[in-house]
């Protein structure tokens, strides 16, 4: 099929982007990577009367290190984040995150920002950031504001985000120093979205967890955080914690759905089996630490 027509207009400032957006507010897309936008133009699931293409806008770009947080631009290429020596010494779960992400070559075109601003249930991005504790920066010509993760996303595809707004960057926040994190994801081949996916990472002062985050994608109708699991780790030590009980705690708090790939009933089995497995290599690596 073929895309239904539309305008297309590559602003070079931000100023520019901004006021497109408002003017057509509804009716424009914004394209980044386009990995998932070229699609579905070309199924007719998408059928905006006008693309904004930001690539040409350079306040958009490049991974910045500041005193307690890592930003991602918002059209900054996944390639170029995996290979960013300040995003693999502070943020490492995005790194392994975004190792599991499509293949070399879509990598090379794709966006953080843009995943985070789809907000597909089984992509990893979106999770890493909720789990961690993100920040998504926006703008309009009514102004910037920040929004957590864990309240950008409303439901299945669905972001607090305003048609007329643009996302602009996203801030990871330090965590403590001794701080180890996981990334595991169950797919059918590699480069497949999960069918089965568990961020975690866990803070330690001595062998017990001080902070802990542990978040799901493809496992829910948006990427999932569980705060129950989160709370029943903390002041836990890894040779006290009945990792058993906790997966199974875990994995109550998520909502995953039948499809072709896998049904609910075998997500769950897997997730409580992952999160185990995963969680526990976590722990003694922390108390090894």
């Amino acid at each position: 099929m073929k895309s239904a027509p539309f305008d297309y207009v590559a602003p070079r400032s931000l100023e520019e982007a901004l006021r497109l957006l408002a003017d057509n507010a509804g009716y424009a897309t914004v394209l980044a990577g386009g990995q998932t936008l070229a699609p579905l133009l070309a199924l007719r699931l998408a059928t905006p009367s006008l693309i904004v293409d930001v690539n040409r806008i350079e306040a958009l770009a490049g991974v910045v290190r500041l005193d307690v947080a890592t930003r991602i631009g918002a059209i900054a290429r996944q390639n170029e984040v995996l290979a960013d020596a300040s995003v693999a010494k502070h943020v490492p779960a995005l790194r392994k995150a975004l190792s599991f992400v499509g293949h070399h070559q879509t990598r090379n075109r794709g966006t953080v920002g843009g995943s985070i601003a789809l907000g597909e249930p089984a992509a990893e991005s979106p999770a890493v950031a909720l789990t961690l504790g993100g920040v998504i920066e926006a703008r309009s010509i009514r102004g910037a504001r920040e929004i957590a993760a864990e309240d950008f996303y409303l439901g299945p595809y669905t972001t607090a985000l305003e048609a007329d707004e643009l996302i602009t960057g996203v801030r990871f926040p330090d965590w403590p120093a001794n701080t180890v994190t996981a990334v595991h994801e169950l797919a059918r081949r590699p480069g497949d979205f999960a069918l089965v996916g568990l961020i975690c990472a866990f803070a330690f002062d001595g062998d017990k967890v001080s902070r802990a985050g542990v978040g799901w994608f493809g496992m829910g109708p948006q990427p999932l955080r569980s705060r129950k699991a989160e709370e029943a780790m903390v002041g836990r030590s890894f040779s006290t914690a009945d990792l058993r009980e906790i997966a199974e705690l875990a994995v109550s708090e998520t909502d995953p759905l039948d499809d072709a790939q896998a049904d609910a009933a075998y997500r769950r089995k897997v997730g409580v089996r992952v999160f185990e497995r995963v969680v526990g290599e976590v722990l003694v690596t922390g108390n090894a630490a």
